[in-house]
């Protein structure tokens, strides 16, 4: 540790341009994934049918629990069933996953597709979960 601090002190010109960089980094990732949906700001855009919830979770976990009224197309197939959002033009999407991390990935995949108002949900299902909100079971 000692070494460390010496390391900073010394090169401290190094070490702020690599904080600037890794800061920059992590915004510059954040903002690319979308903005994000709190449970509780989607629960207000779904009861006033402005938004639509999209689970891109595979089969199995979807069946474990989803949010009501989601559809579900998993991530891998997004591209191909697209044509099942079309109905919903004029509505936010609200991109669901496991934890927040692959939800990312489809929002992306429905911006270049022309979807303009496409977020994700903070946390994923398992934030959904933890703020005691319902799921539906198959």
């Amino acid at each position: 540790m000692e070494q460390f601090l010496e390391f900073v002190v010394n090169h401290y010109i190094l070490v702020s341009i690599f904080a600037a960089l890794l800061a920059a980094m992590a915004l510059l990732e954040t903002r690319r994934g979308g903005k994000k949906v709190t449970p509780q700001a989607a629960i207000g855009l779904l009861n006033r049918d402005q938004a639509v919830v999209v689970d891109v979770r595979e089969r199995k976990e979807f069946s474990e629990g989803h949010i009501v009224g989601s559809i579900h197309i998993p991530l891998a197939s997004i591209k191909e069933r697209l044509s099942e959002l079309k109905k919903h033009e004029g509505k936010q999407i609200i991109v669901a996953d496991k934890a927040g991390q692959h939800s990312a990935v489809a929002v992306k995949q429905l911006n270049a597709e022309g979807y303009a108002d496409v977020s994700r949900l903070a946390g994923g299902i398992a934030e959904w979960k933890a703020s005691s909100l319902p799921l539906k079971k198959k």
